[in-house]
């Protein structure tokens, strides 16, 4: 099921003065969790396409808009939305539904993979 990729936390890795990672710093974004992970998916559409505007190229709403597209039914949408996030310019890590991090191309990609398989198991 691809209800949900990511929770919306995003984690940016800060270098110290000598280059040494620091604690990353953690910041959350409205990417329409909530509608998603309670089945309103069009409403998730609606409120993800408007942020795109001021957010064109962030993986983490396009994965979200991928998934909501995909539980509307409409896998060319959410297949372009994973592609888009899977090159974006914009990298970050994102904390998945699970609670696990990963890199935003690595969840656009295993959205996508995700996506490719339902289409193979409809067919």
């Amino acid at each position: 099921m691809l209800a949900t990729i990511l929770f919306g936390t995003l984690a940016f890795a800060q270098a110290g003065s000598l280059g040494v990672i620091d604690e990353p710093m953690r910041e959350q974004r409205e990417v329409a969790y909530d509608a998603l992970v309670t089945g309103e998916a069009r409403a998730a559409v609606e409120a993800l396409e408007a942020l795109r505007a001021d957010n064109p190229g962030d993986p983490a709403l396009l994965i979200n808009l991928g998934s909501a597209y995909a539980a509307l039914g409409d896998t060319a949408r959410a297949e372009a939305a994973y592609r888009e996030a899977a090159t974006s310019d914009i990298r970050y890590q994102l904390e998945l539904a699970d609670g696990s991090w990963t890199d935003s191309r690595r969840a656009a990609r295993t959205a996508l993979r995700a996506l490719e398989q339902s289409r193979v198991a409809m067919n």
